[in-house]
């Protein structure tokens, strides 16, 4: 990937790499982990693979609904010059159109969890949208929310009400990622309850393309949704996740409750082995709940 970087601009994210190729971007996903919007020292071994694998597969699963970003995962067609430059692309890379993106991150929430739980204790409500008195944490909530959030390049995303979303962007457009986003939202909550998870919650992000609003980024992964195990959900309490819950809860056990108190350089970033591999089968284990397939 060295040699990527010295032909094509690069945009570094906390976990994916994007190369521009000019009319097309090339987007890879490493196998970086951060918690707390840090990136940790350790990485997690095929972490990369099996988010791209399970994006492309919902990507395709949902062109019915919407149009998305893939141009193709099949490393063999890619340029030339990536091909004879670069290695451990295969299964873990995307080659992508270059969309205008939205500077709003789409946010449904199908249960009370998470922040919005935290909100709902302070004042009865998630996001400034106002809930009925007595529900439990992790408790389905009668209709899917849409608590959208800015999208910053730097710093922390901040939520915004729907009214200050049509306010950054123009309203049809703001009507049209809320509708979009809670049909995706429905669409694979319905379809993976019947695999035994619980989608509790999701973000989507979208860009014009030719005119076009389409789908980008990632879509269903364990890194953008919160996965639960529909035989352990139990309302009144956190559930496990599908995710890096190990790695957090690592982290919780030496002291570190937020991205303040952490200190770069600390040991504390280098997971102990049990917990990359205890990681690695999560995923894994999401993986092939998903997608049905056994190996990547």
């Amino acid at each position: 990937m060295t040699k990527l970087r010295d032909l094509f601009p690069l945009k570094q994210g906390k976990v994916r790499d994007i190369y521009d190729l000019g009319s097309e971007l090339l987007i890879i996903a490493t196998d970086r982990i951060s918690a707390f919007d840090y990136v940790l020292d350790s990485t997690i071994p095929e972490k990369g693979k099996i988010l791209n694998q399970i994006a492309a597969f919902w990507f395709d699963k949902t062109a019915d609904i919407i149009e998305n970003h893939i141009i193709t995962t099949d490393f063999s067609v890619y340029p030339e010059v990536i091909i004879n430059t670069s290695d451990d692309l295969e299964k873990r890379s995307m080659l992508v159109k270059k969309a205008d993106k939205f500077p709003i991150e789409c946010i449904v929430r199908g249960y009370i969890t998470g922040s919005g739980w935290k909100d709902y204790k302070k004042n009865g409500k998630v996001c400034g949208i106002e809930l009925p008195d007595g529900l439990n944490e992790s408790e389905k909530l009668t209709q899917p929310l849409f608590t959208p959030s800015t999208k910053a390049d730097e710093g922390h995303d901040e939520n915004i009400s729907f009214d200050e979303m049509k306010e950054i962007i123009d309203p049809y457009s703001a009507e049209k990622l809320k509708t979009i986003s809670l049909e995706l939202y429905n669409f694979a909550h319905d379809y993976l309850y019947k695999k035994g998870i619980i989608l509790a919650d999701t973000k989507f992000e979208f860009g014009i393309f030719d005119g076009k609003i389409i789908l980008i980024d990632e879509i269903f992964t364990p890194d953008s949704s919160r996965f639960w195990n529909k035989d352990e959900y139990e309302v009144g309490c956190s559930q496990k996740s599908y995710d890096k819950q190990f790695v957090r809860d690592y982290l919780f056990s030496k002291g570190i409750q937020d991205r303040e108190s952490i200190n770069p350089g600390d040991d504390i970033l280098t997971l102990p082995d049990e917990i990359i591999q205890k990681t690695q089968e999560k995923y894994m284990q999401a993986y092939r709940k998903i997608t049905g397939k056994d190996s990547l």
